[in-house]
């Protein structure tokens, strides 16, 4: 099977978990709901089109490896203020704007969020959608993914990617097989092993399980809009000497 190869490289970048109150984390791998929406970011849809987010969200199997850690190796918080008047307008999900009632303010201080946010990380994904054949299949998204109808971002808007995120494609029964197949984008980056994660009903291979667990990373596109689905996963480890070793440059190439 046919797996396209994602690169995400950011100066920061932010795989959102669960929001408590006002403080965002961030996971240490990209959730199914940010995929789908970055697919569907390429593709130009808008997020109101829910069915068409819901049956991408759907359709993707993929897995995921950490090529380089975060730096630190621990999120860095971003603290963040926010203060609107009764005149500012701020866009919905529904693609409208929407203004505040009340008097001068709404609130008498500025609002507080925190943000987490992983610096100078590098993480690779292969994914596919199931079944092929449907709409838009694997070779439509590689062709957006490298023209975009908008702006990519890794997680948060203000994540650009430092690299171009399409990498090729990877042939194999599975994800995670698929994963492997594609060179280390670091390989001189410290560690012996490379964490990775990946469906549990697809098989392990050569990678040591660390733990199977339930991961809410779906997005209920079609509905509320919130994240209410999960998916089980495993998360383990490979040696970095079992990855596919990058070729050398040719002649053409140099």
């Amino acid at each position: 099977m046919r797996h396209i190869a994602l690169r995400l490289e950011s100066p920061l970048m932010s795989f959102g978990g669960e929001i408590i109150d006002n403080y965002g984390v961030t996971r240490r791998f990209p959730s199914a709901s940010m995929l789908t929406g970055l697919i569907a970011n390429a593709l130009g849809w808008r997020r109101v089109e829910r069915t068409s987010h819901q049956r991408l969200q759907d359709r993707l199997v993929f897995a995921v490896r950490i090529d380089r850690e975060p730096a630190g190796g621990a999120p860095i918080q971003d603290f963040q203020t926010a203060q609107l008047g009764k005149n500012d307008n701020g866009w919905t999900t529904r693609g409208t704007p929407e203004g505040r009632a009340g008097g001068a303010a709404t609130y008498e201080s500025p609002h507080l969020r925190y943000r987490d946010y992983f610096s100078d990380m590098l993480t690779t994904v292969a994914f596919r959608l199931e079944p092929a054949d449907e709409s838009p299949d694997i070779d439509q998204v590689a062709v957006v993914l490298q023209e975009p109808a908008r702006p990519l971002f890794i997680g948060r808007k203000p994540c650009l990617p430092s690299e171009a995120m399409f990498a090729g494609f990877s042939d194999a029964d599975t994800a995670l097989a698929a994963l492997q197949a594609i060179p280390l984008f670091d390989p001189e980056s410290a560690g012996e092993t490379v964490s990775v994660l990946w469906p549990q009903r697809e098989p392990a291979g050569t990678a040591l399980v660390t733990r199977t667990y339930a991961l809410t990373d779906q997005r209920n596109w079609d509905g509320s809009g919130l994240h209410g689905g999960g998916r089980m996963v495993c998360e383990g480890i490979i040696d970095r000497a079992q990855f596919t070793s990058p070729q050398a440059p040719t002649a053409k190439d140099a």
